[in-house]
């Protein structure tokens, strides 16, 4: 007995090392970040079984062959849609006429993604919630020919059901409609019975990125559709960072009050590259060929029409590589006054936190606005295990006190921005599908920095000396997710 125990327990330690050792040398091979990779084989040594299946779960990018082939042909598709709907000689900018280094980033989205920098849009950025969804209601009932609308979430209640019913109308009258909405983000939507009356009044309606026990295997299920993109009749587009929800009605119970959001409404030439993402993205889903969308949606050539100089960047597995990251990055670069950083979730990677450290320490004032109160525990912890270290560095950290301050935005200088879907986060520059506008236009910067400003004004700034005096509990608690924040 005792030597069957003895051969058991040996076979028991060797199976345990061969896995462990195996899963780390995957860990390796597979080249994430240094962050990422020994967060993964730290989880996996001291809790085999869990890491081990957590890793083989969620550790890898795994997108799905079919998916990875659609990606292989969508940047070709990104250009060819462009081209339906975009005049000769919209992508000659001036760089001259703008900062240093802005033309490099305009190289990054062309040779990653496949989008150029577009001259000629024009834009109105709305800020209350109640406004947005009037105004996509309203240009949904107005649209003669299309509606394309993606969203991570859609909540039913309030003036979201506007949108439905806008769609409802449209479709009823002819209008071409698709609709995509990511199968997880929007989950509880999907047990109502909303998603059947779309389709009931004619309405193409895809559920993004299945889940499901099989697809655990072949695929991430926490790989997401991120993105908010509407457009209509080819000719206006609405992004940024507000799902398909009434603030009223969504996460009542959170304890973080109302969502806090903004959106640009688009139109000249880049709602033609808002309209590829889409298209690109409803191929993927549906297998409608190329051709047969671009057709239905009515997409036409657009005449340049307005002042400002943009550049759509969509990001994802499989897709873009580390484009988004790598914008930012560039943008944060071009800064010599000012930075000023909107973000609901901060876990930044090295690079980013290396960035706004060393903008900060060559004179640029550097301010981060971040929510007073997040909906997530384990994230809320490790964004602040970040603060100290920010501090250290003279960058002012804001807390936002009047709910949960959603907006993704970046200015410099007051000059250019970024603006859109992408959280200051790992999840958003390596995991989830994104889209974020840069905008190389002073007056369209200048309003998201002036819509930063209220934010600041119903803040509360960080006192350095304050926030050192924290307990030991607390502190713990922020460094031991720190180490875990990679994998958040």
């Amino acid at each position: 007995m005792s030597d069957f125990l003895l051969h058991a327990s040996t076979w028991a330690v060797v199976t345990h090392v061969t896995v462990v050792a195996a899963l780390s040398v995957r860990v390796i091979m597979n080249r994430p970040a240094t962050g990422v990779a020994l967060s993964w084989i730290l989880l996996i040594l001291a809790t085999p079984v869990f890491g081990s299946a957590l890793y083989l779960m969620v550790g890898e990018r795994r997108i799905g062959r079919r998916r990875r082939a659609g990606f292989q042909g969508l940047r070709e598709n990104y250009r060819r849609v462009a081209e339906t709907a975009a005049v000769e000689g919209l992508t000659n900018i001036r760089w001259d006429d703008h900062t240093p280094g802005l033309g490099g980033m305009d190289q990054i989205g062309r040779r990653l993604v496949g989008f150029p920098t577009v001259r000629g849009s024009r834009h109105r950025l709305f800020s209350k919630t109640d406004e947005i969804l009037q105004a996509i209601a309203r240009d949904v009932e107005q649209a003669e020919f299309s509606v394309l609308m993606e969203f991570y979430i859609w909540h039913p209640g309030g003036l979201a059901d506007g949108v439905l019913e806008a769609l409802i109308h449209a479709a009823g009258r002819g209008v071409h409609c698709c609709v995509l909405i990511d199968a997880l983000g929007a989950r509880p939507w999907w047990k109502t019975d909303q998603p059947q009356r779309l389709r009931d009044a004619g309405v193409q309606l895809h559920a993004a990125l299945p889940v499901g026990l099989f697809r655990t295997f072949v695929g991430r299920t926490d790989l997401r559709l991120h993105r908010k993109i509407v457009v209509v009749d080819g000719h206006i587009a609405w992004t940024g960072s507000m799902n398909l929800v009434d603030p009223r009605f969504f996460k009542q119970d959170a304890g973080v009050g109302q969502w806090v959001d903004s959106m640009a409404r688009l139109e000249g030439s880049a709602v033609a590259l808002l309209a590829a993402v889409f298209i690109g993205d409803w191929n993927l889903e549906s297998g409608t060929p190329l051709a047969e969308l671009v057709e239905r949606a009515k997409l036409r050539l657009i005449e340049p029409d307005g002042p400002s100089d943009l550049q759509v960047i969509p990001s994802g597995p499989g897709q873009s590589g580390d484009a988004q990251l790598q914008m930012i990055l560039t943008l944060l670069n071009t800064a010599r006054e000012e930075i000023v950083l909107t973000t609901p979730y901060l876990v930044p990677d090295e690079s980013l936190l290396r960035a706004m450290n060393g903008a900060s320490a060559r004179g640029v004032t550097v301010r981060l606005i971040v929510p007073e109160k997040v909906d997530s525990f384990l994230t809320r912890y490790a964004s602040r295990s970040y603060f100290q270290d920010l501090l250290d560095h003279d960058i002012e950290v804001y807390l936002y006190r009047d709910g949960l301050l959603h907006t993704k935005a970046i200015t410099v200088d007051g000059q250019h921005a970024m603006f859109g879907t992408v959280n200051l986060d790992m999840r958003s520059f390596w995991l989830n599908y994104e889209v974020a506008l840069y905008i190389y236009d002073s007056n369209f910067a200048a309003e998201i920095r002036q819509l930063q400003q209220s934010y600041l004004d119903d803040s509360d700034r960080l006192d350095p000396e304050q926030f050192a005096q924290r307990g030991f509990k607390e502190r713990f608690l922020e460094n031991s997710l720190r180490l875990a924040s990679p994998l958040l």
